[in-house]
């Protein structure tokens, strides 16, 4: 009996160490979570927007009764990544940390430290976050995203709906994505790994434990994930991060053109080949970059830097991550032939008191658009209770005309605007089209 009981009891033994060894041997993604999750932080956000504006506060008797809008505070959570612990650098997503006057970051261990903005670019959705003075447990390496290849295995790390630390996996689903934005400098990973609201700013990993890319968006009606996740890719990341450290904005330089789509009656019209690429010059704004390269409207725009262009998007793109002063070849076809041309990158005109261009415009800050499809003119910001602020306009308006008069420029704007008590602008706000008086 008791060497029954023995050869039974060594059976439950090798049983039991079978499957320890079984274990060990399957395939964890706990070693890469354990050296990653570290790096990657909770962010907490408290700040004011202003309160949406109705047409009777232009009214001056409305206004003493009723007073101006008030503000509206707002709280708000995300997710970050510790890029550089020694000198405390965070990087999150511009959309994380805007409009914020407070914004406190929770470390693994539940430690809590406040963090300031160092730079933010919304055009790419990035932002640099620091906090100072304090020892920050870990930091995470930017991998080579350009290495990245469909069906590669990627983890992420955030904090969606406040629940810390969640990690997610999938693969990489795309390359290259566009179109989420208008005026965005877009690249996109896609990935079904589930990212969902708070999730924004978190990291997304590759099986060495280097950060490949930052999470940003997801596509969903419901608002949840439907397993397509965007991610920043690390390349991108890297480039305006740097920019934002040194200088506290991004520089970039700008070819200054307007593209349409190579469709193909565009290919028919022009004698292209059926399936010709490129992005179709529309409109070169006179003293650009492009413009001094001997750009012409009618060229299509093949290649930068040796590199394909495939698309309006992707010249945006590729643009979208140079320097101002940057010279690059530039590739097209005039008439069907090819031709190579020399470019030096520009700074994008600006004002930043648009008050000489008219009275209404006073306290925003315009910007030109170009390597897009639209153009127009951007409002970058308004200063809190200026007349352009009262008038309606918000940061990030786009206008495109005045008085019914097309505007692609400042200087178009300034002659729209020339000896007119009234402005008819017409602008666009997201997906909306918005005419609003200004006077």
């Amino acid at each position: 009996m008791n060497k029954i009981i023995a050869a039974v009891g060594a059976a439950a033994i090798f049983t039991i160490s079978a499957a320890v060894s079984a274990q060990a041997t399957l395939p964890s993604f706990a070693p890469v979570i354990r050296n990653a999750s570290p790096a990657v932080v909770n962010i907490a956000v408290r700040g004011t927007v202003a309160a949406p504006r109705h047409p009777f506060f232009d009214d001056p008797d409305f206004r003493r009764f009723f007073g101006q809008p008030r503000d509206r505070e707002f709280r708000s959570a995300g997710s970050g990544v510790i890029v550089d612990a020694r000198n405390g650098y965070i990087v999150t997503n511009a959309h994380v940390v805007k409009n914020a006057s407070e914004i406190t970051i929770t470390l693994v261990d539940d430690v809590e430290l406040k963090a300031e903005v160092v730079g933010s670019d919304e055009r790419s959705d990035v932002a640099v976050l620091r906090v100072k003075d304090a020892k920050l447990p870990a930091e995470m390496h930017l991998a080579d995203s350009s290495r990245l290849q469909v069906g590669d295995f990627v983890i992420a790390i955030g904090n969606p709906f406040g629940l810390q630390h969640t990690v997610t996996s999938g693969i990489v689903s795309a390359l290259g994505r566009t179109g989420l934005s208008r005026d965005g400098v877009e690249d996109f990973i896609q990935t079904d790994a589930a990212i969902n609201p708070g999730n924004s700013g978190g990291a997304l990993v590759g099986l060495d434990g280097n950060l490949v890319g930052i999470n940003s968006a997801i596509l969903s009606g419901s608002g949840g994930n439907i397993g397509i996740g965007f991610a920043i890719p690390s390349n991108l990341v890297r480039s305006v991060m740097e920019q934002l450290i040194e200088t506290g904005q991004v520089n970039r330089g700008q070819l200054g053109v307007m593209t349409l789509s190579l469709t193909p009656d565009f290919r028919r019209s022009l004698g292209l080949a059926e399936n010709a690429q490129g992005a179709l010059v529309s409109q070169v704004v006179e003293g650009s970059a492009a413009d001094r390269a001997g750009i012409e409207p009618g060229d299509v725009i093949t290649t930068v830097r040796g590199e394909p262009v495939r698309s309006n998007a992707e010249l945006r793109k590729t643009i979208g991550m140079l320097k101002v002063g940057d010279s690059i070849e530039v590739g097209l076809l005039r008439e069907g032939k090819p031709r190579t041309v020399t470019a030096v990158l520009r700074e994008a005109a600006q004002i930043a008191d648009a008050s000489a261009i008219h009275p209404a415009l006073a306290g925003a800050e315009l910007v030109e658009v170009s390597e897009d499809t639209a153009g127009g003119v951007r409002v970058r910001e308004v200063a809190q209770g200026s007349p352009a602020a009262q008038a309606g306009l918000l940061a990030d308006d786009r206008i495109v005309a005045v008085n019914r008069q097309r505007v692609n420029s400042l200087a178009e704007l300034r002659e729209a605007a020339k000896d007119q008590a009234t402005l008819l602008v017409q602008l666009k706000r997201g997906s909306q089209v918005i005419l609003l008086p200004l006077r």
